[in-house]
Formats: C-alpha cells, structure tokens, sequence
C-alpha cells in the first residue's frame, strides 16, 4: 500500500471517529500535504525508512487550535494503537521533526500533526494568506514548494479554506506564466550552441555536459508548458515521465544523452526545442512565432531561434510591470542551492533583491 492510501485509512478509520468521540462538531481539514514522495505517488520500501507512514495534517481554526491543540496530541497518543494496518504510528523522526511551534503541534507517538492553516503555508511560503500574493511572492516560490502544498490528498475539508488556497496556488497566474515560460527559453538560448562548440574543440566531455545540462532545461520547459509543477531533482525524470509531452520528448531526449557525437547530440536537441516550441504555438500561448532550426550566426550548431520566442513570449505580458521585469526568471530558475531554495524567507529577500532598480 502506498502512502496516500495508508493516512486515507489512517484518517477514516482511527481519526475521524476518534474526533468525533472527542470533539464532536470541531471544524477541520485533514490532508497529506507539504512533504514526502507519497504526495506524488513515487513512495516505495525504501521511502519508509523516513517520515512514511499513517501520518496526517489536521487543520483547525487559530481559535480551536489554542483551546484545544494540545489535548488533541496528547490524547490522541493516550487512546491510539501501537500500529496500524501493520505499519508503526510513531514518529520517524528522519529528516523532518514532529510539528513544533506557533500554531503546530504534534507527538512523538503518532502522526497526528494539529495545526492552523496560516501557519502551514508560512512555514512552506514564507508567507500566511496565499490568497494575497504579489509579483515578488510568486516568482520567490519554487515549484517544489508549489507543488508540496498543492499535491498529495485532501481527505476532509469541513470549512473549505484549505481547499480555497490549494486552488489559488494551483497555477501560476498568466502574466507570471507567460515571464517564466520566456525566461525558461532564455536558459536554453543562452546555452544551446555551447553543445556544439564544445566538441566542435574536442571536449567531449563538456559538450556531454552541456547536454545534459540542455536535457534539464527540455524537461523544466515541459513542466511549464503542461501547467505542471516541476519536482526537485530526485524525482524529475520520474515526474517528466509522466507528462504528456515527453511521449515526443524522451526518445530525443534518451538519444541526446547517449549519443558519442557531438552532431548527433545537438540534433536530438534541437528537435526537442522544435516540439516544445510548435507546441507553445498550438496552445496559442504568447503572440505568434515561426519557429525555425538552423545554424547560430554563421557557425555549424543547430539552434532554435530563441530570442524570437522570448520575444513572442513577453509580447503577450498584459501586466507591464511583469512586462518590464529583465529576463531573468523565478528563484528556481535562477539557483539550485538548495540551502537557498529551502529556506522562504531568504528566498523571497533574494527575489526582491533581484528586481531592485538601481
């Protein structure tokens, strides 16, 4: 049994009645959200050596949360079972801690986690109205982070304001789309031809590299074009996979990486670039481009012509102050530091930062 499933039962057949012995008529929200490869279905044995198990989010109201938080956690821990469906319900405490803090709580001896919805998306967003978010907020938010607030179940939503938020945070608004979606294009222009140069000199190894690079680049501009958010890196590959594009994509892509020449190596992506380009097209995202294949300048690499689709891309920008935002992207595609990425408040500074005006 994967994880969605095991907190699904884990809520209906201990936690549900259990509240409704204890507190009956106590509005909550109860999910699987905010971590763990069960929220996107990748779980498996070795997933449950960390945080896996029946395990649940319990959403209350600030006022609720203060009158009766603490005797949820505890009580809960008094009256439950050792296991459940053969699976322990004490806390694996690797990598992340039992919720501890303003407005969370939760017990080493189970994973009944009690908490109030602003301070879950504070902790995830840095920020405690998701249904107020400025330009900035946007583009500091990864779409790890996105998509771990928006992925894994809700299993009950009595007062709706967790359903409410999951929805306004379940795509990006367009002007933000259309920004990220150019900027993504600026990535892969600023870097295609270097697939070619590189073993153009011998450096076999570097235009293996840039591939690669190239191939990651292919995939996040997948994810924006499906409207999907894209996964950190460990599930990826396994997250483009399902994507319906990448039935077009993956065999150009397999081939890029395995390629031993050069030529082939840009040939197989620059194919990639054209799908993804005749497929922004088709969903008549952006003002009208040709797309077109050919050598950059006067040099022997195959490139799509980029800067026009970037054009093409930012032309249909209705906002101008997104309009006029320098091309440089959202805080994932501008760093992978993770130490960065994972860390909100320092993200949204560093975003700030970024759009300052001299």
């Amino acid at each position: 049994m994967q994880g969605i499933e095991l907190s699904r039962r884990f809520y209906r057949d201990l936690v549900a009645p259990w509240l409704a012995d204890t507190q009956p008529g106590l509005g909550h929200a109860a999910a699987l959200i905010g971590y763990g490869s069960e929220l996107l279905g990748f779980d498996d044995d070795t997933s449950r050596d960390h945080n896996w198990g029946p395990r649940l989010l319990l959403f209350v109201s600030p006022g609720d949360f203060a009158q009766h938080a603490d005797s949820l956690v505890t009580g809960f821990a008094a009256s439950m079972p050792a296991e459940f469906l053969g699976e322990p319900i004490g806390w694996r405490s690797r990598p992340h801690p039992a919720a501890s803090g303003p407005e969370e709580r939760g017990h080493n001896a189970h994973g009944l986690e009690v908490m109030t919805l602003r301070a879950f998306a504070e902790r995830m967003l840095g920020r405690s109205d998701p249904s107020a978010l400025s330009t900035s907020d946007w583009l500091g938010f990864t779409e790890q982070r996105l998509l771990a607030f928006t992925a894994g179940a809700v299993f009950h939503d009595g007062p709706g304001a967790l359903t409410a938020a999951r929805s306004s945070l379940s795509w990006y608004p367009l002007d933000i789309w259309l920004y990220r979606l150019a900027c993504q294009w600026r990535r892969i222009a600023e870097e295609q031809a270097f697939v070619g140069r590189a073993g153009q000199v011998g450096d076999d190894l570097g235009s293996r590299v840039e591939a690669a690079r190239m191939v990651r680049e292919i995939m996040r501009l997948g994810f924006l074009l499906e409207r999907r958010y894209a996964p950190y890196p460990k599930w990826l590959g396994s997250g483009f996979a399902l994507l319906p594009i990448a039935a077009d994509l993956l065999p150009l892509l397999q081939a890029a990486l395995r390629a031993d020449d050069w030529h082939d190596r840009q040939e197989a992506l620059a194919r990639a670039y054209h799908i993804l380009a005749r497929r922004q097209l088709a969903d008549r995202v952006g003002a009208t481009f040709t797309p077109r294949l050919g050598p950059y300048h006067e040099r022997p690499f195959t490139t799509i012509n980029a800067d026009e689709i970037i054009a093409a891309t930012c032309a249909a920008i209705a906002d101008p102050r997104v309009r006029d935002l320098p091309v440089i992207g959202g805080l994932d595609q501008v760093s992978d530091n993770t130490a960065l990425l994972e860390d909100p408040v320092r993200s949204g500074r560093v975003v700030k930062s970024l759009f300052d005006r001299p």
